[in-house]
């Protein structure tokens, strides 16, 4: 995926999230970003240049700036003209700090856009950051209902008509936020997490059988629901197949990966009696335990396996049982 300069710069000006302007290479905006993480290495400046990556923003600093003014005019250009030979998509000047008169001559003779930002460095490499990544995180959609239970975000998916709205419902009902019904928008944010959505045209909006579309928010109120939300659990609906195997413990983790990210996953049998809700709430609640260390079947094992170490050394030991204990 790719997102031009010029978009870049249009929609930091509307947000005012991260003030920039263009200070010379106007004639490169159309030039495409394609990895979201900005680059700042200095030592490209002193002729080390081997890891600056095209498609990526380089950031200069105060240490940069300062850099370029303490060289001579020759080194000066000869450190200029290698950096920016490179196929970088733009260079900004963050601090607010006024740039050499060269850097302004080769940005402008390179085609390579120059920008500037009051903002300091730190804080401006973590907000590029966050905007490209709106851009170019890898992204999907899946059928589903995302929901936001006791603040963990919770993809239900399973096959069609196998009571994923209905359960949903029933979670909205207990006082739970509907993020989104049918189908969810995914997006990969930094590489690490995956971040759960709405389309815009059905937001708020869910479709059970027998009722047809319902708006939880009018019906609910705007605290049952939620524009997005990370999906930190997947649960499978299944219908019940008699005779099949199913997980009694708990002990082994399952994951769903999805857009490069693994996603802790419960599979769930649906069958006429069962509380899907109910159980998808204590889901919910057992993941967040297991988030903070508490793995309930992992330490009921290794407490039965502490009990029966003891009594099968004393068996061993005591010569006074006899055969038939």
């Amino acid at each position: 995926m790719t997102v031009t300069v010029a978009t870049l710069l249009r929609d930091l000006t509307d947000s005012r999230e991260l003030p920039v302007e263009l200070l010379a290479g106007g004639a490169g905006l159309e030039r495409g970003i394609t990895i979201s993480q900005p680059q700042k290495t200095g030592l490209a400046l002193s002729g080390f240049d081997a890891y600056l990556h095209g498609g990526r923003v380089l950031v200069f600093g105060e240490s940069e700036v300062r850099y370029v003014e303490s060289l001579g005019t020759a080194d000066r250009r000869n450190a200029l003209d290698r950096v920016f030979g490179h196929e970088l998509p733009c260079v900004l000047i963050s601090g607010g700090f006024t740039p050499a008169p060269e850097i302004l001559e080769v940005a402008e003779r390179t085609s390579v856009p120059l920008l500037r930002t009051s903002v300091a460095t730190p804080e401006t490499m973590s907000r590029l950051s966050t905007l490209l990544d709106t851009y170019l995180g890898a992204r999907g959609i899946v059928h589903g209902v995302l929901m936001d239970i006791l603040g963990l975000g919770v993809l239900v998916i399973g096959e069609s008509g196998i009571g994923k709205s209905e359960c949903a419902l029933d979670l909205v009902v207990r006082g739970h936020r509907l993020v989104a019904d049918d189908a969810v928008d995914l997006r990969c944010r930094a590489q690490s997490y995956v971040l759960g959505s709405c389309p815009e045209l059905t937001r708020h909006h869910m479709e059970i059988r027998g009722l047809g579309l319902i708006n939880v928010q009018d019906l609910f109120g705007v605290a049952s629901t939620r524009t997005s939300k990370r999906v930190e659990l997947v649960v499978q609906l299944e219908r019940w197949e008699p005779g099949r195997e199913y997980d009694r413990l708990g002990i082994d983790d399952e994951f769903y990966e999805t857009l490069g990210v693994r996603i802790p996953m419960v599979r769930m049998p649906v069958a006429p009696g069962r509380n899907v809700a109910i159980l998808v709430e204590v889901a919910a609640r057992n993941q967040l335990l297991r988030t903070r260390g508490h793995h309930a079947a992992r330490r009921l094992v290794e407490r039965l396996n502490r009990e029966l170490e003891p009594g099968a050394r004393m068996v061993e030991a005591d010569p006074d049982l006899g055969d038939d204990f």
